[in-house]
């Protein structure tokens, strides 16, 4: 084969081959990037990060660039499945793999920290938490000023907790969480943080929210990591039995859904008032701000045989004030719920969501919760 033209096609059938049908990064489908230094296909968002490895990787386009003999040879011989082999040999099993949906500081951590420090090669000893224990500083939002401080963090594998205090020499911690409580998830946009991390646990059968930051992308995200680490392995001692699949469903997770809606209260004349929702797993919590730190209501979502819908429903004209019309119906075994949304198409995405959580049974630990919910009420 010979030619320019036939070596830009010949390459273009190169994502067709096992392994290189998916960004080798974050396994977005249908890649059109690649690297032609370390042989890897990429989506458009990937490679903008490679961009800025120079010095590592260099990326062309798949339909715009051209290709020569020497390159897609190379191409050809590597790909996603040898890189993968390669830089992805002793990934921890807790370590957090991003997707295309996530935000770009977890992307580009995992890009870094794969090709430019290589600490998951086959030689490595990485770790996130030196000697079972993390100490450092983040900046933590007020719960009531709104101001980030520093604030002293430890976390310690040992004993499955994370400690903050609010001065350095500080003897007894403000908040002591234990690891399998709690949950992080990385929310830049709500934030307006880009290095911003919330972490979410029950206190006195009450959702608290932290929220964090630290301006070292590398850094919050060895954070993230080392909280599921300690959660891996306190789980892996408190069920000894259970695979690392069935462990690793158990630690932090994405919310399914926010956003906000109006709220009613139980009677025909309450009012509607804003609220921004989170649906946390199997918890609905709402909010007068985003970034409160404490719930001002929860309604547990349960599962469809037990008694619990979701439907479309059209407000009553007996309930004032409302000024979104597309309302939801939260029906559960103690009281009917009934939200309204701003337009159509967000109705339809919280009805979604409702809906395929109430498909799936409970677990145990489920029916825990909603105990206590049903208490409370």
């Amino acid at each position: 084969m010979s030619g320019e033209h036939n070596w830009n096609k010949a390459v273009k059938t190169l994502i067709t081959k096992e392994g290189n049908t998916h960004c080798a990064d974050c396994r977005s489908p249908d890649p059109e990037w690649a690297s032609s230094t370390l042989g890897v296909f990429l989506c458009v968002n990937c490679s903008g990060i490679h961009r800025n490895l120079s010095e590592i990787s260099k990326v062309k386009s798949l339909t715009m660039d051209n290709w020569d003999e020497e390159q897609y040879k190379f191409l050809d011989s590597h790909g996603n499945r040898a890189a993968k082999e390669m830089y992805e040999a002793n990934v921890p099993p807790y370590y957090y793999r991003p997707t295309h949906a996530d935000c770009h500081v977890l992307k580009e951590q995992w890009i870094h920290s794969k090709y430019k420090h290589k600490q998951f090669v086959k030689e490595s000893n990485f770790c996130d938490i030196s000697n079972g224990v993390k100490v450092g500083n983040l900046l933590k939002r007020g719960r009531d000023n709104g101001q980030y401080l520093h604030r002293k963090f430890i976390l310690s594998d040992l004993d499955g907790t994370l400690k903050y205090f609010t001065k350095a020499d500080a003897k007894e911690p403000k908040a002591l969480i234990k690891v399998d409580s709690l949950n992080a998830t990385f929310q830049p946009e709500k934030m307006k943080q880009v290095n911003g991390l919330q972490i979410t646990y029950v206190k006195d059968n009450k959702t608290r929210n932290l929220f964090v930051y630290h301006s070292d992308g590398q850094e919050i995200v060895r954070w993230f990591n080392a909280i599921r680490s300690a959660q891996f392995h306190y789980m892996k001692l408190a069920f000894p039995t259970a695979t690392n699949k069935e462990v690793l469903i158990c630690l932090t997770r994405h919310f399914l859904k926010e956003g906000y809606m109006e709220k009613t209260g139980p009677k025909p004349g309450d009012s509607f008032k804003k609220r921004w929702f989170t649906l946390d797993n199997r918890r609905l919590m709402y909010f007068k701000d985003p970034l409160d730190a404490f719930a001002k209501g929860e309604v547990f979502i349960g599962y469809s045989e037990d008694g619990y819908t979701a439907s479309a429903d059209l407000v009553p004209s007996t309930y004032g004030n409302c000024t979104w019309k597309y309302g939801i119906s939260i029906g559960t075994p103690d009281r009917i719920y009934i939200f309204t949304c701003e337009s159509e198409c967000e109705r339809e995405s919280w009805l979604n969501v409702f809906q395929k959580v109430m498909s799936q049974p409970m677990t145990l630990r489920d029916y825990t919760v909603e105990a206590i919910f049903r208490r409370r009420s």
